[in-house]
């Protein structure tokens, strides 16, 4: 990337003026959301640190992300979803998991061990989710293996977490840290936190770890046999800490934002990748591909041909070039195959999205070696020809 002169940063411009945009495009949204209703629930299944566990994910409906409502990140439409007004009575939001209930009890055989709460902002911030509505959903999960909750690293401490954990549930924060490079998260993403941000949530998941302590012998039998539910015994076998229904951080890293070349891109992934999982409390990193949203900056850069979602080879790059860290790494490109979302030629997209969901599984690199198609070597001439993120070499 080019270097700014210190003047862009100044009073309406960088950030004031992503913000400024971000707003404008926000503000063609017409449709409104039901507060007792769920964004969506959806039953999957996950690696852990324990192993591969049943999932049951579920996206609150909230008043929404309180940076979004600011201006927010460039990429980020999920605003968009959010109920009017700012806030959800607890009672709505209790409808709202009751919702979720319904759909596990009506589509699963058992009640999933590994529960994920997002609520495309902050589970964490008690505007989003009052401490009454975060107590009582921790006391209803209270009886499961282990929960995620996303949440922005200002709102992370150690006695919220501690509402989880004081049940012997593993607690995982998950983070949208989206890179590991100051300067790509603050000009590409818009997002206002510096990395020793995460570093410091990373510490209060720590505490917060120490503090559970060992857990009842129920919880560490749990544990135990989940580290050999893993596949081939490989699965889970780098974090044997979190059995003791303590605390860790799961982050999210946002492949090629706006604004980088698809080299650029693939080379700040896995410096960050490798970053992230050097630093104490962090286990798992979750590599989002970009996908084109509605009411965002980069869609209306993808409507004037200023950006391309990135290649689903540079994904699996990624996750060869990474998969000795000490950690584990996964993906889901959501809307693989599509223009919108992280693609290939078209004719090799659904084999490549297998192997990545298979290595998410096995965290076998091997899986790469299986796929291979004619369009790879126009993502290489990609890789060392594209040197304009306004000029996307391809479609």
């Amino acid at each position: 990337m080019s270097q700014p002169t210190p003047e862009v940063y100044e009073q309406g411009k960088g950030m004031d003026a992503h913000n400024q945009v971000m707003r404008e495009v926000r503000s063609r949204k017409e449709k409104s959301y039901d507060p007792h209703e769920p964004t969506r629930v959806w039953l999957d299944e996950d690696n852990t640190p324990n192993g591969v566990r049943e999932s049951l994910t579920i996206i609150l409906n909230t008043g929404g992300c309180r940076w979004a409502r600011a201006g927010g990140c460039t990429m980020c439409g999920y605003v968009a979803e959010s109920v009017d007004g700012g806030t959800v009575p607890h009672e709505a939001l209790m409808d709202q998991i009751q919702v979720c209930l319904d759909h596990e009890a009506d589509e699963a055989d058992e009640p999933a061990p590994l529960i994920k709460i997002y609520t495309s902002g902050s589970f964490l911030d008690e505007r989003e989710v009052s401490a009454e509505s975060r107590k009582a959903i921790a006391e209803t999960f209270g009886d499961r293996e282990r929960i995620v909750l996303e949440s922005l690293p200002d709102f992370v401490d150690r006695e919220k977490i501690g509402d989880f954990t004081q049940y012997g549930l593993q607690t995982d924060v998950a983070i949208g840290l989206e890179t590991a490079t100051d300067r790509v998260r603050r000009d590409c993403v818009n997002k206002y936190f510096d990395f020793e941000a995460f570093e410091a949530a990373c510490a209060e998941a720590v505490a917060a770890d120490e503090a559970g302590g060992a857990g009842s012998e129920g919880d560490v039998e749990s544990g135990a046999a989940g580290s050999e539910a893993g596949s081939g015994g490989e699965t889970g076998s780098t974090g044997e800490t979190d059995s003791t229904g303590g605390a860790g951080i799961k982050a999210y890293l946002l492949m090629k934002p706006p604004f980088l070349t698809e080299s650029e891109a693939l080379e700040d992934m896995v410096a960050s990748v490798e970053r992230c999982l050097a630093v104490d409390g962090c286990h798992t990193v979750s590599m989002n591909p970009c996908n084109v949203q509605r009411y965002t900056m980069v869609d209306d850069l993808y409507f004037q041909d200023g950006y391309r979602p990135p290649w689903l080879w540079s994904v699996a790059a990624v996750l060869e070039r990474t998969a000795d860290v000490a950690g584990i790494v996964v993906s889901d490109p959501v809307g693989h195959g599509t223009d919108r979302g992280a693609h290939n030629c078209g004719e090799c997209d659904d084999l490549v999205q297998k192997a990545i969901k298979d290595f998410d599984l096995r965290q076998d690199p091997s899986v790469f070696e299986q796929v291979s198609c004619e369009c790879e070597a126009t993502w290489e001439a990609v890789l060392d020809l594209e040197t304009g993120f306004n000029q996307p070499l391809t479609r």
